[in-house]
């Protein structure tokens, strides 16, 4: 297994009253490609802030190698930056564009003739050497943000939203270019989107984080199978979260309905949140089902229909299916013991947000 990269210990990070990090813990793996995803004002650009030496925490330190950098510059670190703005510098050409690290460096103009050119290939851009960054697209621009970046040879390169202002088309396509990137270079990726579609895609470690905090931390799979609470379940993908009680071990009431599960550990009549993913909600003849319903809306998606249906026990389900069940449709409705999630409820939102912070240690051991 890869050794730990960078470690952050206890940080936190205010911007005068308003705190935005919390004493986070947090390591990352040589070659891991690792997603920051969070909403807006969540803190995970201030952290990869710090961890590029733009902005000091104001408590805690940041390690690379075993080494203390908390206080060291960003340019004496092992680490490049591609902004969401491309900051290209408009009056350059692109081997102008590319070359300007190395020649910081004083590096010689023949290795910075082979790494314009090592660099363009390696972003599909080859012969672009004397075009303005005028006269190319997003995706390309973008592409030549990253390229010069990475002749630089950084260790990590870190990515901050750099895909927000493209396209649909253009922005998937690139996705695919940066898990191409990432695996022939062989270097850390630390990305923050708030895009749940793009974390899911790319990354090998996701980490979750809200007002602050470290809500779960977990390969792509785990996040979306098993969520630690009811905001990574709604933050990732879309989800049925219902009220339930955990009437014993393996035992859930819904609605006054009673369905098997295969959570256990509650105490006995324990209020509970209970996730269902829309796709794991089937329907089919009523007498199939363990409750029944009506659908009340149908919406195609390309891949799959998505509908709503009243069902009788009181909850409006959204369900996701490759089958038509036209509005008006009585229909059975059935859900499986294993795709019922079941959450402890929080008395208040601090203490989600707390509790949550609390479980993450034990979600990306070494």
């Amino acid at each position: 297994m890869s050794k730990k990269l960078i470690e952050l210990k206890k940080i936190s990070k205010s911007f005068g009253n308003d705190l935005v990090i919390d004493e986070l813990d947090l390591y990352i793996r040589e070659n891991e490609f690792v997603t920051l995803l969070g909403p807006s004002g969540c803190g995970k650009t201030t952290l990869l802030r710090i961890i590029g030496g733009f902005e000091t925490p104001d408590e805690g330190s940041v390690f690379f190698d075993g080494e203390d950098i908390t206080k060291m510059p960003p340019n004496k670190r092992q680490v490049n930056t591609v902004f969401q703005k491309y900051s290209l510098f408009s009056h350059m050409t692109v081997a102008q564009n590319i070359a300007f690290g190395l020649r910081v460096k004083k590096k010689s103009n023949e290795e910075i003739q082979k790494k314009i050119e090592y660099a363009l290939d390696l972003v599909n851009l080859p012969g672009f050497e004397n075009r303005m960054p005028d006269s190319l697209s997003g995706g390309q621009q973008q592409r030549i943000a990253i390229a010069r970046a990475i002749v630089n040879e950084p260790k990590v390169l870190l990515l901050d939203e750099p895909l927000g202002a493209l396209d649909l088309k253009l922005r998937q396509e690139m996705q695919y270019e940066l898990i191409r990137l990432k695996n022939e270079l062989g270097i850390t990726f630390i990305y923050v989107t708030h895009d749940q579609e793009e974390a899911l895609t790319m990354s090998d470690t996701i980490v979750v984080m809200n007002q602050g905090y470290i809500q779960q931390i977990g390969t792509p799979e785990d996040i979306y199978n098993e969520p630690t609470n009811a905001f990574v379940a709604d933050f990732i993908g879309e989800s049925n979260i219902i009220d339930g009680i955990m009437l014993s071990d393996r035992l859930v009431r819904i609605g006054g309905q009673d369905f098997e599960c295969v959570d256990e550990g509650f105490a006995p009549n324990e209020p509970v949140d209970v996730v269902i993913r829309p796709e794991d909600v089937e329907l089919g003849p009523p007498e199939n089902g363990q409750t029944t319903g009506t659908v009340t809306s149908i919406i195609f998606k390309g891949v799959h229909y998505e509908i709503q249906v009243a069902s009788a026990i009181g909850i409006n389900f959204m369900v996701q299916t490759t089958l038509n069940f036209p509005v008006g449709s009585f229909v059975g409705i059935r859900v499986i013991p294993d795709n019922f999630q079941i959450m402890h409820k929080p008395q208040s939102e601090d203490e989600e947000i707390l509790d949550a912070n609390a479980q993450t240690g034990a979600a990306h051991e070494p």
